[in-house]
């Protein structure tokens, strides 16, 4: 169920906002709930982001291991072209 919020706008902003809106073909309304919606959607995504990285820094912590990013990238290539490709080994992380 949709709830009720109510935003303060500076008058210079609620005009851009009405601006894009109408070239967006949609209602000032419409248009502010799609991008917070995708500010949300963006916000969301940084957090798990920042969460797997954080992940893969203890993970490399506590195992050491790493892949050598130049053989990572030689093996996305030779899949994305659709060759035959040997996964990379994950190596010690050298202290």
């Amino acid at each position: 169920m949709a709830t009720t919020t109510t935003l303060k706008l500076s008058d210079e902003l609620k005009a851009r906002i009405s601006v894009a809106a109408e070239a967006a073909n949609q209602s000032p309304h419409a248009f502010m709930v799609e991008a917070l919606a995708a500010q949300t959607a963006l916000a969301e995504r940084r957090q798990a982001f920042v969460a797997d990285a954080l992940l893969a820094e203890q993970e490399v912590a506590e195992y050491g291991l790493v892949h050598d990013a130049d053989e990572v990238f030689s093996y996305l290539q030779s899949k994305l072209s659709g060759a035959d490709a040997t996964r990379p080994v994950p190596k010690k992380l050298l202290p």
